[in-house]
C-alpha cells in the first residue's frame, strides 16, 4: 500500500471503509444504501448528491473485491500518466457519467413499460408505484472502474493481459472492445442479472470523451500528452 500512488490508495481506502461502514450501520438499522445509493430521479428518496456517492456503496464482498481490484491494477497506472489531480478529476466524472446513464436508461424503462400503472406486481407482493421507484437504486464504482479500463486500453493498447479463463495474452485494446462489446449486448438484452450494464457503459463514453478533448488540447498547445 505504500507504494501506491496517493489517489489510488484513498480511494481504495474509502471504499473499504464505507463497505465495512455499512455493514455496521445495518445493524443499527440504517440502511446507508438506499441512504447514499443512487435512486431513480423520480423517486422521493432521490437526491442529486447521490449521483456522487452512490460509486462508493457496494452490494456484497465481491462486488467491492473485483471493483477494486481493479483500480489497483490499472488506476496505479493510470494516476502516474496522469498526475493525481486529473486521475481523480477522470475517475469522479467517469462514476458521475455512469450515474447519468443509469438514470436515463431507467427513464425509458419507465416511460415505456411502467408509466401507466400505479403498481407493480413482482411475484410476491403487489407494489404501489412511488414504493417500487424507491427500489430502483443503483450502488458500486463499476462505472468509474470501466472508464479506468478504457483509459488503460488506450494509454497502452498494445500491453499483453491474461485474462481468465482465456489461455492466452490478449492485448488491451481487444480486451477493452470486448467487455464493451460484452456490456452492450447484456444490456440491451435486457438480463435479469440486477447489474446496471449501461452505466458500465457510460463510464466508458464519458471516459472516451475526456481522454479526446485532453488530447486536442494538449497537441492545441504545442504539447504531446499521451
Amino acid at each position: 500500500m505504500n507504494n501506491l500512488p496517493a489517489i489510488t490508495k484513498n480511494l481504495l481506502i474509502i471504499n473499504a471503509l464505507c463497505f465495512f461502514g455499512t455493514i455496521v450501520a445495518r445493524r443499527y438499522g440504517i440502511d446507508l444504501d438506499s441512504m447514499l445509493g443512487l435512486h431513480f430521479f423520480l423517486a422521493s428518496d432521490f437526491k442529486l448528491y447521490q449521483l456522487i456517492t452512490y460509486m462508493f456503496m457496494h452490494a456484497n464482498l465481491e462486488h467491492i473485491f473485483f471493483n477494486m481490484f481493479a483500480v489497483w491494477m490499472f488506476g496505479r497506472t493510470l494516476e502516474q500518466v496522469f498526475g493525481p489531480k486529473r486521475f481523480l478529476t477522470y475517475y469522479m466524472i467517469c462514476g458521475i457519467g455512469a450515474g447519468i446513464i443509469q438514470e436515463v436508461v431507467q427513464y425509458a424503462f419507465y416511460a415505456t413499460e411502467l408509466v401507466r400503472y400505479d403498481s407493480v406486481d413482482i411475484g410476491s407482493a403487489i407494489i404501489p408505484m412511488g414504493e417500487y421507484l424507491n427500489m430502483m437504486t443503483t450502488v458500486g464504482a463499476s462505472g468509474a472502474v470501466y472508464g479506468i479500463l478504457l483509459a488503460f486500453g488506450m494509454m497502452f493498447p498494445n500491453s499483453q493481459m491474461y485474462v481468465f479463463p482465456i489461455p492466452f495474452p490478449i492485448k488491451a485494446k481487444f480486451f477493452v472492445i470486448g467487455y464493451a462489446v460484452i456490456e452492450l449486448m447484456l444490456g440491451l438484452g435486457r438480463t435479469a442479472d440486477g447489474i446496471a450494464h449501461f452505466a458500465h457503459l457510460g463510464g466508458m463514453i464519458f471516459g472516451f470523451f475526456m481522454i479526446m478533448y485532453w488530447r486536442k488540447k494538449s497537441r492545441d498547445n504545442g504539447q504531446f500528452y499521451f
